[in-house]
């Protein structure tokens, strides 16, 4: 068992904290804070730390200008915003949330072997979690639902109940990627591969038992684009299983018959007879809208949406929701968001905002669709520690048998391609969960390095390598001399040692043709130019 990396122990130390209990007690007494945020702090201290110590570019120029198009975006906004003095709250947490955290991650992943760790660590969190939340239901000490405490949230608290349903998603996305990126083959590797896809089916219990529809959608949608990455034809086989399990398990065993399908249900009627939580949300959203109108550029600031929704929404608002169960008393919770992140960005940053941030997110899913396809579209992938052939380098000779492809080259194609089917994954998770949820809460942060991931994935040229660079790897990241320019005599820049000893001489040679010329082109090349293919 390897020790994990120290350039990733804070990313990792960001995500396990969530499993400690939320000691919230009320909705009052402003910003929460939980160790979890604190951890992304020294994320990001660490990250910047080392930033000065390497002195060198941080990220790419297309990096930069996705990740950083947020950022501005939303100081636009708060400088604009009626009250900037009190958006300065909502511009930092925006600013942590899109930005810095998942810059962060970007920059301390050094190969798929850090990715690995970190999508190791939110699989942990989502199982303990997820035992966490079969055992109130089964025990009847989860939170209030419709009229019972056996609703499953983990050890977030009734307060956020949301808050397990996103953790337990992004586990089972996850492992569903990377079990189906495992060979099935090997009879040694077999374990691993039936592990993942055994956890990713757990994963799926207490999801039901958090009676989150949102996180059902998000988590039917991603699982659904996993399978087709993996197949068609295995995708359609897989969705027609999980269906009748489905069946069998809700109508044919009687498993939570009675609040799953009446939960269901509420699903398909949302606009013919919505429930009391559907007809507030649509209230919410209509605000939201009427706030984008009014102030369609830059919105109302960060933080502003609560401001100005009772001037906005309609007469049959609920003022909050009802909370209670999991060890808290009842209590009233306020809504101060759409429970939209799209239109609660489009309502507090205007078109500036929505478009940056949509253009982000679309830039990491083209960007990550992209190089997962050319992945699995090559032969001979990119994959470090399996170094390319260069151009000019000798054949082998005519009578060689074809060079067959490593065990550990497939292996590591394979892990790449469970690395890019996770990220681009949860990225469709998350955008698909949006239209339900936003921001807030103790999970926040953990959205955050999701994002990190993705982005990594689709904008970090490490993500094309499997190990850490060693220590002499990163030395010699000097880039190559190219083929001479016109005009230039040799050396043209190389050292001297480069370039002496007598040419080579024109024609043929006796002897059999050695392999370097059987690459060498007809004519009489000088030496320079021989030293070059060289």
């Amino acid at each position: 068992m390897r020790a994990v990396p120290w350039p990733v122990l804070p990313a990792v130390a960001t995500v396990l904290l969530l499993c400690l209990p939320d000691q919230r007690g009320d909705v009052g007494g402003g910003p929460h804070v939980t160790p979890a945020d604190l951890a992304s702090v020294g994320l990001v201290g660490y990250c910047a730390l080392r930033l000065l110590r390497d002195r060198a570019r941080p990220l790419t120029r297309t990096a930069a200008v996705v990740l950083g198009a947020p950022a501005l975006a939303v100081a636009v906004a708060t400088v604009a915003a009626d009250d900037p003095a009190s958006a300065l709250t909502g511009f930092a947490r925006c600013t942590q949330v899109f930005v810095l955290v998942p810059v962060a991650v970007v920059l301390l992943l050094r190969s798929r072997r850090d990715f690995r760790w970190v999508a190791g660590a939110v699989v942990v969190l989502a199982v303990v979690q997820g035992a966490v939340g079969v055992r109130q239901y089964v025990t009847g000490t989860g939170a209030s639902y419709a009229g019972r405490d056996v609703r499953a949230v983990g050890t977030f608290g009734p307060l956020d109940v949301m808050a397990m349903a996103t953790t337990v998603g992004y586990g089972a996305v996850i492992a569903l990627s990377v079990g189906l990126a495992l060979p099935p083959t090997r009879t040694g590797a077999r374990w691993p591969r039936r592990a993942a896809l055994c956890c990713a089916a757990a994963l799926l219990v207490p999801l039901a038992l958090s009676f989150s529809r949102g996180a059902w959608i998000a988590t039917a949608c991603a699982g659904t684009v996993v399978l087709f990455l993996h197949g068609a034809r295995r995708a359609l086989r897989v969705m027609a299983a999980l269906a009748a399990a489905a069946v069998l398990a809700v109508c044919g065993l009687g498993a939570g018959s009675g609040l799953m399908a009446e939960r269901l249900d509420s699903i398909t009627r949302v606009s013919a007879a919505p429930d009391r939580s559907v007809t507030d949300r649509y209230s919410l959203w209509a605000a939201a809208t009427d706030i984008w109108r009014d102030h369609p550029v830059t919105g109302v600031g960060p933080k502003g949406f609560a401001a100005h929704r009772d001037g906005h929404a309609s007469i049959g608002l609920s003022a909050a929701s009802d909370t209670a169960g999991a060890g808290h008393a009842f209590q009233r919770e306020p809504l101060l968001s759409p429970h939209n992140m799209y239109l609660l960005v489009l309502s507090e940053q205007g078109l500036i905002g929505a478009v940056a941030l949509l253009g982000c997110w679309s830039a990491l899913l083209l960007c990550g669709l992209t190089r997962l396809s050319a992945l699995r579209r090559s032969g001979r992938a990119p994959l470090s520690g399996h170094a390319a052939v260069p151009p000019h380098a000798a054949m082998p000779p005519p009578t060689a048998a074809p060079p067959t492809a490593a065990p550990e080259c497939a292996g590591a194609r394979r892990g790449a391609t469970g690395c890019g089917a996770a990220a681009v994954c949860l990225l469709v998770w998350q955008a698909v969960d949006f239209l339900y949820a936003d921001i807030g809460g103790p999970t926040t942060v953990l959205t955050s390095v999701v994002l990190g991931l993705a982005a990594w994935w689709a904008l970090s040229p490490a993500a094309l390598r499997d190990a850490p660079p060693t220590p002499g790897e990163r030395a010699s990241t000097a880039p190559a001399p190219g083929p001479p320019r016109a005009g230039l005599r040799p050396p043209y820049g190389r050292p001297a040692s480069h370039t002496a000893g007598p040419a080579r001489p024109c024609g043929p040679s006796s002897g059999p043709p050695s392999p370097r010329q059987v690459s060498t082109p007809r004519g009489c090349p000088n030496a320079h130019a021989e030293e070059v293919r060289r």
